[in-house]
């Protein structure tokens, strides 16, 4: 194999911890940590004492290089801030197979020293990785770099991120941009979302309607339009919103991603999620009308004829080896009244219709491998059994994607709670619109895609990790930046970095620092919560709840007070746990240097009397939104913005009705309960709860507190009510119920009952 060099012009090397910093805010100029700002964190790094200057530049050495891989680095570099202006420091540059343990495609390792930079790569990609690293280091210390020895490779091959073209359209500048970014951050997957109801996104000749008509729509803004009909428009009608991308465009963009190491997964729904097509090609339907369904008639041979069509003109302009097919949220319902469709799951000896998904999915994987391709779909495609041969994308319960690696896929993990970058980042209320959700940026970061359940024969099903970006609520590509950045750094630490090499504290002072850097280039990156983070957890022993705050930004102080008064520069600073025995008005904000930063954050903590008491469901709760189990609601813990936080419980179908039993007789002055309205995710307030008491938990319960809620089911946003009864009363057994209203069919979510 021919081998890359790149040297950057001593080396007694001292291995130094690169920890958290944000304990020691106050950094000193030569300090390695101030220095060593590099996201992903690669997975070996040695640091000595010494600089070399940089200020003229680099000089670039090729050592046993192709011409083509000279050229295609030195034309990327162009486009780049790095100086190559020829006069510089030496720069050394090789591809070679290494002797490290750390060997992989894209390995590199990065030493400089008195004598300039030294780039040795086991491929052209992993020496693209290696001048990212090289950029970054730069870019952080633009005189002078330290002396350093790295040595580094992937943690996962496959490292992703989706976004959603067809409900808000993008223009291909945007996506150049973030594909730039993307490769800086090691990440070499762009999973392209080019198909789906509100919108076609890609050129087919053989059916110019697609873009014609399917392309366009009557509202700009997803929402109006899912409301209002959600009607198609000829292009170049008045006041029509959409957009498509032509064959050559997406040709240019497939080779400018090329040129940075990213494959591009272009996904192309099916069955469902299809009505723009089949608003346009109404008889690839089961109903043979426009407007009707959402899914292809699988039972049609006409529909195999049009998705064969397509999809060869898509792998004539992808040269991708995977092709995505979507796969996930089909009803089944057009299909069990289809005499096509029930004519097929005979014909075929299916046992049903999730079978009959199956059938549609492997005759398409068929299709693709007889092509040289391989097929990727939503975990739903499981359902009704797979090839072993399938790519299985996980996005519901992580539970589901390991049973998938235990069952022979290749599996990309993609689960909407760690990965889903459409969620909320702060406080709602503070925030442009989102889908619901709260994904802080450590969530993301604390995310292992290889959980210690899974054994070590199904490790390397595991392919890699994915972010997503769906734009129901992202109208604009500005608000698409500040969803992705800085979370997309913090996933791409997920993906590259070895857990044991990673660290929070130690990510939360790099992406700090990252942060105008990336707005320097032009990025809308949300600049982090300015709301300190409150984490409480149930102290059994000490009859406590104890919290714990933190902070995304840094350095900073948090202060907090806990008897309800003002919080000032002069309170108390945190600085570990603080134990509540009974109850506490906790009051806390962010300063730095004694000025505030963001509002005061208050919330009420209660170590209350039906913690660790018993509690009856006369309705079950979800077995998808369980929280903790059985005793969620008097555990003393409160839910985030996020009904998937582990703490709030979902319950549908059926009324809430609860009964906590106190052991004993006790005298109760307060009862509250909170619940969450999320309308995005058909979360709603209750219509109507009740309160009552009871002596005797077969006797007669007291009705002691009905509430009516306000609140229009149609307001946006994430938000909680409480609903609380205060007097006076003697009682053992507390009843709870609320409904919801049936006009709008959806979910409760509850998160703590609060008894004293």
């Amino acid at each position: 194999m021919k081998t890359i060099q790149l040297y950057l012009l001593p080396i007694a090397f001292v291995v130094l911890i690169l920890s958290s910093g944000c304990a020691n805010s106050q950094k000193g100029n030569g300090d390695p940590e101030e220095i060593i700002q590099l996201i992903p964190m690669p997975n070996k790094v040695k640091v000595s004492r010494g600089f070399l200057e940089i200020s003229s530049g680099f000089k670039l050495n090729f050592a046993e290089v192709t011409t083509d891989i000279e050229n295609n680095l030195i034309s990327y570099l162009e486009s780049t801030s790095l100086n190559i202006s020829g006069s510089g420091i030496a720069t050394h540059l090789s591809v070679k197979h290494p002797s490290s343990y750390y060997y992989s495609d894209e390995y590199y390792s990065l030493s400089v020293n008195k004598d300039g930079v030294k780039i040795n790569a086991a491929s052209e990609a992993g020496l693209f990785y290696a001048i990212q690293t090289l950029i970054q280091l730069v870019e952080q210390n633009p005189d002078k770099l330290p002396y350093i020895e790295i040595e580094d490779s992937s943690r996962f091959a496959y490292r992703g991120m989706h976004i959603d073209v067809s409900r808000h359209f993008f223009s291909l500048d945007f996506l150049k941009k973030q594909i730039d970014m993307m490769a800086h951050y090691k990440l070499n997957r762009f999973h392209w979302h080019l198909t789906d109801g509100p919108g076609w996104r890609i050129e087919i000749k053989q059916y110019p309607a697609l873009t014609n008509i399917a392309a366009w729509r009557t509202h700009s803004l997803w929402k109006e339009w899912w409301a209002s009909g959600r009607k198609y428009a000829y292009e170049g009608n008045p006041n029509t919103y959409g957009g498509y991308y032509t064959q050559e465009e997406v040709r240019e963009l497939v080779e400018y991603a090329a040129k940075r190491h990213i494959t591009i997964i272009p996904e192309i729904e099916m069955p469902g999620h299809s009505e723009e097509v089949l608003a346009v090609y109404p008889q690839l339907s089961c109903t043979e009308k426009p407007y009707t369904s959402s899914e292809f008639c699988i039972g049609n041979e006409e529909t195999f004829v049009f998705l064969e069509n397509v999809l060869d003109e898509i792998m004539e302009i992808f040269p991708s080896p995977y092709i995505h097919v979507g796969g996930d949220e089909a009803s089944k319902e057009h299909w069990k009244k289809c005499p096509k469709c029930q004519e097929r799951i005979k014909k075929e000896n299916l046992k049903d219709e999730a079978e009959l998904q199956s059938y549609l999915i492997r005759r398409i994987e068929k299709y693709l491998h007889s092509k040289g391709r391989e097929l990727i779909g939503w975990d739903e495609i499981l359902e009704g059994g797979l090839e072993k041969s399938t790519i299985v994308m996980n996005w519901r319960n992580e539970k589901i994607g390991i049973e998938a690696a235990q069952s022979g896929h290749k599996v990309i993990m993609t689960p909407g709670k760690y990965t889903y970058f459409n969620s909320y980042q702060s406080s709602p209320e503070k925030e442009p619109e989102a889908m619901g959700g709260f994904l802080p940026l450590a969530k993301v970061y604390s995310y292992n895609p290889l959980p210690d359940t899974l054994s070590a024969n199904y490790i390397e099903n595991i392919w890699g990790v994915q972010g997503c970006l769906w734009t129901e609520y992202v109208p604009t590509e500005e608000h698409a930046e500040y969803m992705l950045y800085p979370r997309m750094l913090a996933l791409a630490e997920v993906a590259w970095t070895n857990p044991e090499n990673k660290s929070w504290e130690s990510f939360k002072y790099r992406v700090n620092r990252s942060i105008p850097i990336l707005q320097q280039k032009g990025y809308n990156t949300f600049t982090l919560s300015k709301e300190p983070e409150i984490l409480m957890e149930n102290d059994s022993l000490n009859k406590a709840i104890a919290i714990s705050l933190s902070s995304e930004i840094c350095p900073v102080e948090i202060g907090y007070t806990t008897d309800g008064s003002a919080v000032t520069s002069r309170s108390q600073l945190y600085e570990s746990p603080i134990l509540v025995k009974d109850s506490a008005i906790l009051k806390t904000q962010l300063f730095r240097v004694g000025t505030p930063l963001g509002d005061v954050l208050e919330k009420r903590i209660d170590y209350h009397k039906a913690i660790g008491k018993k509690i009856e469901y006369l309705n079950p709760y979800n077995r998808y939104y369980p929280a903790s189990g059985e005793n969620s609601l008097i555990d003393g813990l409160h839910g985030s913005f996020s009904h998937g936080d582990g703490h709030w419980q979902g319950f549908i179908g059926a009324p809430f009705d609860v009964i906590i039993d106190l052991d004993e007789t006790d005298s109760l002055r307060h009862v509250r309960i909170n619940f969450l309205q999320n309308a995005n995710a058909e979360i709603w307030l209750p219509k109507e709860i009740t309160i009552s008491l009871s002596n005797d938990r077969n006797g007669n319960f007291e009705l002691v507190a009905t509430f009516n809620n306000s609140i229009a089911s149609d307001k946006s946003g994430t938000f909680f009510k409480s609903f609380e009864w205060n007097g006076s009363q003697q009682a053992r057994f507390i009843r709870i119920t609320a409904t919801i209203n049936p006009a709008v069919r959806g979910w409760v979510f509850a998160d703590e009952i609060v008894v004293w």
